[in-house]
């Protein structure tokens, strides 16, 4: 790796990322909940720009293409899991989202030990289902602070983000299999 590739502006923004998750989860321990969303919303807006800035200042580099992802885990995985434990997010749906993202991490992780290096592209149907778990915290969040009412939108939202992470979850599995069985030598 380039040392100039730690310091993009990309790349400083994943890190600014990064860094605002304790203050995230404290907050959400906390049940400050008006202040972690806001924290929260800044992350998300962070995750847009660096992704933008990377193409559009032509910055992509092959720290912000795992770190990005990584981002995007540690905070939905960690905002889910406070909220299930606090009762603002049904834990079947903090259990199916834990679990897709142990299935592609550990996926990537057997590929690239069985395999070699994998380059991974998040798919556009894994791409949309990190924006509707986005939003389906922030929407969380908003009700715990008391600025949204739940109301009849809220079923079809988890069912929803329940559904791109199921799916999203099995074209992962899907896609790597393929390729592996194809660099084994099948089809």
């Amino acid at each position: 790796m380039h040392p100039g590739e730690l310091l993009t502006l990309p790349n400083l923004i994943t890190y600014a990322r990064l860094a605002l998750l304790p203050a995230i989860f404290w907050l959400l321990l906390e049940r400050e909940y008006a202040r972690a969303l806001a924290l929260l919303f800044v992350a998300a807006l962070g995750d847009a720009l660096d992704g933008w800035l990377a193409r559009k200042l032509n910055q992509a580099t092959r720290l912000g293409t795992l770190l990005d992802p990584v981002a995007d885990k540690l905070t939905v995985v960690g905002v889910a899991l406070i909220l299930a434990l606090q009762g603002w997010l049904p834990a079947w749906l903090a259990g199916a989202i834990v679990l897709r993202d142990v299935v592609i991490v550990g996926g990537a992780a057997a590929y690239r030990l069985l395999r070699g290096r994998l380059d991974m592209a998040p798919t556009l149907l894994s791409k949309l289902n990190t924006a509707l778990e986005f939003l389906l915290l922030v929407a969380l969040l908003a009700m715990a602070a008391g600025w949204l009412g739940a109301g009849a939108w809220l079923p079809p939202l988890l069912a929803i983000v329940l559904a791109t992470v199921v799916a999203s979850g099995m074209q992962y599995v899907w896609l790597w299999g393929r390729k592996a069985w194809r660099e084994k030598g099948g089809m």
